[in-house]
């Protein structure tokens, strides 16, 4: 059991590597396209505001580990079943240039490890008092508050710019956008990192329940955890350090997506978006609600593209993003639901 535990705390920190890469451009795609910042000074930038958002508060991975499924119907192999379902989803939409959900792939993961696991079935799953409220109804909000959200805050800076030169406009949002894509990546840091560490605490809290750490060494007592309550220390300043790891090394497929092939940006659309999107994850993060940074961000992009013109938007590009929003949950849990079986088939319990 021991061995399975650090199996599934390699995969967590793998999914955590990756989430920072797969993220990058929810960060920094638009303080790159508008030319503000080099592509290296910028994943600089977002590695470290990613890094002091991941270590502010613990209320996101507290909902991620204990409210959207039955904590007492899973285990070691479900956590790494959902953690290895997410892994496959965000490599295989990296690879393809897609700025999907990393918190939809977790959540996903999850949910189908879960239905698998339990003789329970679907019951499994918090569907009311945790999935819908803190989950579904966040998704299919958001997008439509950052799209709305965004349009408004350009509407308002072209009122109040109108009469200025576009020289001025760029030269003042150019330094204002290195403040929004400061305010975007922190707030980006302080949302998803926190989700692996509620699936890390979900297998600490799991391993100590069902008695598999009785018998630890000494040495190794920091890895019990009776009580679902604190996320201890030592796993958000690893999560925090491991995003920060992987969003160093950028996601260069995404970031063209997002910063350059979905709408031509000027550093205050830049600035608009970011600071729309910034607001919106950073007021969901303080209530404990995992929000899609991706779906904000890319919402609040295509509502400051229509400002101008509704043409002005590449609606090809949205369809395929959306199409990978919509498919994100399904496929996720679908992957996890079968690599659960197939991990106990080879004899994983």
């Amino acid at each position: 059991m021991l061995t399975l535990f650090f199996c599934v705390l390699l995969a967590a920190l793998v999914f955590e590597f990756i989430n920072g890469f797969h993220d990058t451009a929810n960060a920094i795609a638009t303080v790159v396209s508008t030319k503000v910042l080099t592509p290296r000074n910028a994943i600089l930038l977002a590695a470290c505001t990613n890094l002091l958002g991941a270590l502010t508060g613990t209320a996101v991975a507290k909902t991620f580990g204990k409210e959207y499924v039955n904590v007492e119907a899973i285990n070691m192999v479900t956590i790494l079943a959902a953690l290895l379902g997410a892994i496959i989803w965000n490599l295989a939409t990296w690879w393809l240039g897609l700025p999907s959900s990393s918190s939809h792939a977790l959540a996903g993961g999850l949910c189908g490890a879960a239905i698998a696991s339990s003789p329970k079935g679907w019951d499994v799953l918090y569907w009311s008092t945790g999935l819908w409220p803190k989950l579904v109804k966040p998704m299919l909000i958001s997008p439509v508050v950052g799209f709305l959200l965004g349009f408004v805050v350009m509407t308002l800076l072209n009122a109040i710019f109108r009469n200025s030169t576009p020289s001025k406009v760029n030269h003042l949002f150019g330094k204002l956008q290195i403040g929004s894509a400061a305010l975007m990546g922190y707030s980006h840091g302080g949302n998803d990192a926190q989700k692996t560490m509620g699936i890390i605490a979900l297998a600490m809290f799991s391993g100590t329940s069902k008695g598999a750490f009785d018998h630890l060494p000494p040495w190794l007592s920091f890895l019990k955890l009776a009580e679902f309550k604190d996320i201890p220390d030592w796993v958000i300043v690893t999560c925090a350090l491991t995003m920060f790891a992987g969003t160093a090394v950028g996601g260069w497929r995404i970031i063209a997506t997002m910063g350059h092939k979905m709408v031509k940006l000027m550093p205050v659309n830049g600035f608009a978006a970011e600071t729309t999107a910034a607001v919106i994850i950073e007021s969901a993060t303080r209530i404990g609600i995992p929000l899609s940074t991706t779906h904000v961000i890319s919402t609040s992009i295509m509502g400051v593209g229509a400002t101008r013109r509704l043409s002005a938007v590449k609606w090809g590009i949205v369809g395929r993003i959306v199409w990978a929003w919509v498919l994100t949950l399904p496929v996720s849990g679908f992957m996890g639901y079968w690599l659960l079986r197939l991990l106990h088939f080879a004899g994983a319990h």
